[in-house]
């Protein structure tokens, strides 16, 4: 009748095919993969009768099904992948990953851990300082939204699962993929009974950065750490905070300051952005200034004056270096000179923009050393072989962002 859609007409399968080309259903199966004692006729006959049903060809979850593998490799993220590949170590981690796994994996599949930042389509938190000013409740609403949530990892078609480092809900992570039955290999992840960690020495290397800093005559020394938890809140990390952190890296390089600097103020940020180095740097640096937040926002640059030397730190150390450039920025912006009036630190040893010509004081780590040794383990695991845990080090970068205390 005029005015009714037709219902949509069902897609041909393997068996319409063969029976369309006068064949078994294996052989037409044979006829598609290239394999087995298929003759040129009988391929050709099965390809016409394909083209005329419109049928392109097996599924390939279908197959991965049969076999029982995807060839495919998980790796997991608990940030947005904006925020990842703006982490120059991301980068050269996966370039590693890829090196080590070699021929034998068919691809890699991003995965994020991150419905809260993702939620109703936005990036907020690369892009909106409004995700940096979430109050605890409402940080705790949305990370019980989060562990509610289906998670990406449940149903992802993958063999082995990589977890990136720094990941505050790494416990939670893990055990999904243990329900799965994945073999894991962490990056930074820590202890973990069944999963293969590509450690470094993150407590030892923040210690070695912390006596550089004391030989150098800094007592009033101050940390912008990466995140502690799954809230992501931004702010001064307490004593209780400070023993609730669930992100391993952060709290083995807070460990190893606090080695060196037990009373060291620490403040933690939401993600490892340039811009959570600013607001970590002026919440230590700038006096308060509540009108001119309140006219210009708590994000805008200028109109703000520094701290007295006396209440203010003569040291900061980042936990990476993306964080020491936001603080380098705020000296720049206060007017303190580095290193004369302020000594900053980083960590990781990369490549980065908005280093305003400074060479900047921090421990290089081998990330992409790391990641092939990650990509390895993979292989060994998925060809039934063992793999061992292994532990990288970092190394002391003298850079001229750390000077004499001042006087």
């Amino acid at each position: 009748m005029p005015g009714l859609q037709q219902p949509p007409l069902a897609r041909a399968t393997l068996l319409d095919v063969a029976q369309r080309a006068g064949v078994s259903r294996s052989t037409a199966s044979l006829a598609f993969s290239g394999a087995g004692p298929v003759s040129a006729a009988t391929r050709d006959r099965v390809m016409a009768a394909a083209a005329e049903l419109g049928y392109s060809g097996p599924d390939p979850r279908a197959r991965s099904l049969r076999q029982g593998r995807s060839g495919v490799v998980g790796i997991v993220f608990d940030e947005t992948l904006l925020a990842a590949f703006r982490d120059p170590v991301n980068v050269a981690t996966l370039d590693g990953i890829a090196s080590g796994l070699g021929t034998g994996s068919n691809g890699l599949l991003l995965l994020t851990e991150a419905p809260v930042v993702e939620a109703g389509g936005s990036l907020a938190a690369e892009q909106d300082s409004e995700a940096h000013a979430r109050t605890a409740s409402e940080a705790a609403r949305d990370a019980e939204t989060a562990t509610a949530s289906p998670s990406p990892i449940e149903s992802a078609a993958i063999d082995a699962a990589v977890l990136m480092g720094c990941a505050p809900a790494f416990g939670r992570v893990v055990e999904s993929l243990r329900r799965r039955g994945v073999p894991i290999v962490s990056i930074e992840g820590g202890p973990e009974a069944g999963v293969v960690d590509i450690a470094l020495d993150n407590a030892d290397a923040s210690e070695t950065l912390a006596r550089h800093l004391h030989d150098l005559g800094h007592r009033r020394v101050a940390t912008v750490t990466l995140a502690t938890d799954v809230e992501r809140r931004a702010g001064f990390v307490d004593a209780a905070r400070d023993a609730a952190t669930t992100t391993t890296v952060t709290a083995d390089r807070l460990a190893g300051l606090r080695r060196v600097f037990p009373e060291a103020v620490a403040w933690s940020s939401s993600f490892n952005l340039v811009e959570d180095g600013v607001a970590a740097a002026r919440a230590l640096l700038a006096e308060a200034d509540p009108e001119a937040d309140a006219a210009n926002g708590p994000d805008a640059a200028g109109g703000r004056t520094a701290r007295p030397a006396a209440d203010r730190p003569t040291a900061i150390l980042a936990q990476s270096d993306l964080l020491a450039v936001g603080v380098l920025q705020v000296a720049e912006e206060l007017g303190l000179a580095v290193p004369g009036d302020l000594s900053v630190t980083g960590f990781d040893g990369v490549r980065i923009d908005g280093l305003a010509g400074h060479d900047l004081t921090t421990m290089r780590q081998p990330a992409t050393a790391k990641g092939r040794a990650a990509g390895l383990a993979v292989t060994r695991m998925l060809a039934g072989e063992e793999a061992e845990s292994v532990q990288f080090t970092c190394e002391l970068h003298l850079g001229d962002t750390t000077g004499p205390v001042p006087v």
